[in-house]
């Protein structure tokens, strides 16, 4: 039996990978998340075998929550499950811990291969996701500014971009303010926006965060 833990803030989200998985009988969800918090509180109690998990979450982004849960269960098998297709995302992800990159428009039959591969000990990058990642490399395509941030720097972009302040980024991160400041400052220089709604409407222009 493959233990899975589902973290994504909406719960239409949950409620249909419930329903998907529930045709997967060696495949169970043991619980589900509506925050990166809750879920580092999950895992240690329950120990699942997979985490399927969203990149943007209220609070700690996948980002942090990717990081503290192979720090806390190195053997733990992270499936991100984003609206996120493209660059930068896939690559900072599975940089950051991760074994796996689904989008969540990929077929049911794919995510339960994925499960499966991942329980194994083994990665999986979704076919969309793969197919990106390609013709991103063949066709050169333009540059995002977005492609310059570090996964430190997405991360705290997501939260700014989420409406946390400074010092909530900070705590929420385990960070000294003044080191989620000059993360705050560094991302502005490398966009070029001059205050945090320039750099939100950069980033809903460029599909990283959802627009309203």
């Amino acid at each position: 039996m493959i233990r899975v833990l589902v973290v994504d803030d909406h719960e239409l989200v949950r409620i249909g990978l419930r329903q998907i998985l529930a045709d997967y009988p060696a495949i169970r969800i043991v619980a589900e998340a509506a925050d990166g918090e809750t879920a580092l509180r999950l895992n240690r109690r329950l120990k699942p075998d997979i985490v399927l998990l969203d990149v943007q979450l209220p609070g700690l982004s996948g980002f942090e929550v990717t990081s503290r849960l192979k720090q806390a269960s190195p053997g733990v098998g992270i499936i991100i499950l984003s609206v996120h297709e493209h660059p930068p995302f896939p690559e900072q992800l599975i940089g950051a811990g991760a074994s796996a990159y689904l989008s969540k428009g990929c077929p049911a039959t794919e995510l339960a291969e994925a499960i499966r591969t991942v329980a194994r000990g083994g990665r999986h990058i979704g076919s969309s996701v793969a197919q990106n990642m390609a013709l991103n490399v063949l066709t050169g395509r333009e540059a995002s500014p977005f492609d310059g941030l570090s996964a430190r720097e997405m991360e705290v972009l997501l939260m700014l971009t989420d409406g946390m302040r400074v010092p909530d980024i900070a705590a929420a991160m385990h960070l000294s303010p003044k080191t989620v400041a000059t993360y705050k400052y560094r991302i502005h220089e490398k966009l070029n926006t001059r205050n945090d709604v320039d750099m939100t409407r950069m980033a809903m222009r460029y599909g990283v965060v959802a627009t309203a």
